[in-house]
């Protein structure tokens, strides 16, 4: 009998530990890899003995992932990010004012534009003014959006630009004063007033963007995003660069709820390419919690005369969940407070009536009344959460809610056991682009500082196995592609992750520092660690 090894392989991962993460959630030692699929997995004797290829990778005992996805992203707001002055992490307004001084000086600019700021890190955890701003640049208009982008603040320049002499009623947004003056701070649709003024960036500036914010995410592992409400020119130019493979992320884009959009795509029905998959539309309900935006059922703790805002009508969020029915395609809201919940976990039980695989999603699902949840499981709605926004948000969030509430927040496990599974992100540039810091937070329930010492809320915690799945197949099911990536099975597209340590075991401490050693997508090696 010939020993002859008779399949040709493209490529040929071997001596590995391969988390599967199918429904056993097994592990194997070797994959063989044909035209981007996995055509055979299994042990390093079967598979060898079957299958030869030029390229055979001995990863000596390191650790194969699925390619992690990102199911709620700002991939395109990210790359244009990365333009901008980066004031994540500042302590101080005066910090803020630093940082974008030396990035107007070192990148000259009609606009300063910057993102990241937040005022629950500083000492003085108020809203910042814009006669700082005015002092440091009171001739070049700034608009700084804090860091869930549901606030900003702008400069007197600024606003002299758009208009905004006094303070106006907004639609879906406030326009704050204080003592009968602006202060600069824009809240929800408000912050558009002064945006889209803003000169757009050349297209050869955008497409060096999408590159530069790929290269980055690859780096961290990342195979697959959610992109979270795009513009029909966005996602022609994401086409483009992926179909003459410049751009290799995946990318499932949901389309800002424009006519252009309805017109251009939903009104011709989903379209799929290997890279790109666009059947849903994204909506917002509410701002966010940390600039006081979130709707709420009752007042802020911390602020009796407000109960957050809705950023649309309730006429508009009917019509667009009708229209997304009427289309065939998935709905997926942002709300963050208990009201916004309410609000839209009624609209789409109205349209969907019961069980049903339309997979319609909450994004965030933050705090949900307990007189809600089931909501989920009976109109087989998708809560699409993020895992780090409780660890981010859990020291300061108890003075927004109050004690009763913040129970009701964050409740992964709660809502994990209304439909069996659930997809975790991390909405990034609002929090790190790392997907292991929401596999972490997932399952410890603390922050990178290793607080609270028990975990925050640990009824709620995931276990390492749900955590994983949330990042891989159930992040691919939310996007209806839980058949062609998600795990590392005969058939799928050979996306994978190589650490050299097992996530499954080791010291939770230490995934924080972990890095990814390659990133393949489609079975060809698009990251390596220096």
């Amino acid at each position: 009998m010939s020993n002859e090894k008779h399949i040709t392989a493209d490529l040929i991962i071997t001596n590995a530990t391969i988390y599967t993460v199918d429904n056993e959630f097994s592990t194997a030692q070797c994959m063989a890899i044909l035209d981007s699929k996995i055509i055979n997995i299994g042990s390093n004797s079967e598979i060898l003995k079957k299958y030869s290829s030029k390229e055979i990778i001995d990863l000596d005992g390191k650790f194969v992932y699925p390619g992690f996805i990102d199911p709620h992203a700002h991939f395109f707001g990210y790359g244009k990010s990365l333009l901008n002055a980066d004031l994540y992490g500042a302590k101080s307004f005066d910090e803020v004012i630093d940082i974008i001084k030396k990035h107007h000086n070192d990148y000259p600019s009609e606009w300063i534009l910057g993102r990241g700021w937040d005022q629950n890190e500083w000492d003085v955890k108020e809203f910042p003014n814009r006669k700082q701003l005015d002092k440091a640049f009171p001739n070049v208009p700034v608009l700084l959006r804090r860091v869930d982008g549901h606030a900003a603040i702008a400069n007197t320049e600024a606003l002299n630009r758009a208009g905004i002499k006094k303070a106006k009623e907004v639609a879906g947004g406030r326009i704050e004063v204080k003592n009968g003056e602006l202060t600069g701070i824009l809240i929800g649709s408000a912050i558009y007033l002064v945006d889209e003024i803003i000169p757009k960036p050349e297209k050869e500036v955008l497409i060096e963007a999408l590159i530069n914010g790929q290269n980055n995410l690859f780096a961290v592992g990342l195979t697959g995003i959610g992109d979270a409400g795009l513009g029909k020119e966005t996602i022609l130019i994401i086409d483009s660069l992926q179909q003459c493979g410049k751009l290799k992320m995946k990318i499932y884009a949901m389309l800002s709820p424009t006519e252009e959009n309805f017109e251009y795509f939903a009104s011709k029905g989903h379209y799929k390419t290997t890279h790109l998959n666009i059947r849903s539309i994204k909506l917002f309900a509410d701002g966010a919690l940390g600039s006081r935006g979130a709707k709420l059922l009752k007042p802020y703790s911390d602020d009796p005369k407000n109960s957050g805002i809705l950023e649309n009508t309730v006429d508009f969020l009917k019509e667009m969940a009708k229209k997304a029915y009427d289309f065939d395609y998935q709905l997926n809201t942002h709300c963050i407070g208990d009201s916004a919940n309410r609000l839209m976990l009624d609209i789409y039980g109205d349209l969907l009536k019961g069980p049903n695989d339309r997979r319609w999603r909450i994004e965030h699902a933050q705090i949900v009344h307990p007189g809600d949840i089931d909501k989920f499981k009976k109109f087989s709605i998708i809560p699409s959460v993020q895992a780090i926004h409780a660890t981010s948000d859990m020291l300061w969030a108890i003075n927004r809610i109050g004690k009763d509430r913040l129970r009701q927040a964050y409740a992964l496990k709660e809502l994990l056991n209304q439909n069996g599974w659930l997809p975790n992100g991390s909405d990034f540039p609002v929090e790190p682009i790392n997907p292991l810091y929401g596999f972490y937070a997932a399952f410890e329930r603390k922050n990178s500082n290793g607080i609270p010492a028990d975990g925050f809320q640990m009824e709620n915690a995931l276990t390492r196995e749900e955590a994983m799945r949330a990042m891989t197949i159930w992040a691919a099911k939310a996007q209806f592609e839980e058949l062609e990536k998600g795990s590392l099975e005969v058939g799928k597209y050979a996306d994978f992750v190589v650490l050299d340590k097992d996530l499954m075991t080791m010291p939770a401490s230490e995934i924080l520092t972990l890095k990814v050693l390659q990133t393949f997508v489609n079975g060809e090696l698009v990251y390596k660690a220096d």
